[in-house]
């Protein structure tokens, strides 16, 4: 599954509104709003993390299948860089 760290984090300011709400309204003691931020924010930790592992999984799966490609382009591209930088100017 592809975790969805945009979701997370408009999930995480949802609470956030929520639980600002109740406090400003008196339903909940200021203790607890600390207990409740310091959650949401290893959730959204969490999420985060598991964004960050499965980028980092992917870029070297490809990495891994298209080693030749990624270096074959690259090739091109610096000699087409040298071939620019050495053209003469009109």
């Amino acid at each position: 599954m592809i975790p969805n760290l945009f979701q997370a984090t408009q999930e995480y300011w949802r609470k956030l509104d929520e639980l600002e709400a109740a406090y400003q309204k008196g339903m909940i003691p200021l203790e607890e709003v600390d207990a409740k931020v310091a959650e949401l924010m290893a959730e959204l930790g969490q999420e985060r993390r598991a964004t960050f592992a499965y980028l980092w999984h992917g870029w070297q799966n490809l990495l891994t299948t298209q080693r030749e490609t990624i270096i074959s382009l690259a090739i091109l591209i610096v000699v087409t860089y040298a071939w620019l930088l050495n053209r003469p100017v009109i």
